[in-house]
């Protein structure tokens, strides 16, 4: 089962990109913050296809 992906806010204005219970990245604007767990989420829709 493939773990939820998500942007949340962080207190000092940035972004924080989660995948389940782990921060990927963080320090982000909201734009890139959104493009990584676009990306992130595209990868994971073709990994699956390719196994």
């Amino acid at each position: 089962m493939s773990e939820l992906i998500r942007v949340k806010p962080t207190h000092d204005g940035t972004y924080t990109v989660y995948r389940g219970p782990i921060a990927l990245i963080s320090g982000l604007t909201r734009l890139q913050a959104e493009r990584y767990e676009a990306s992130i989420a595209g990868q994971l829709r073709i990994l699956p296809a390719q196994v």
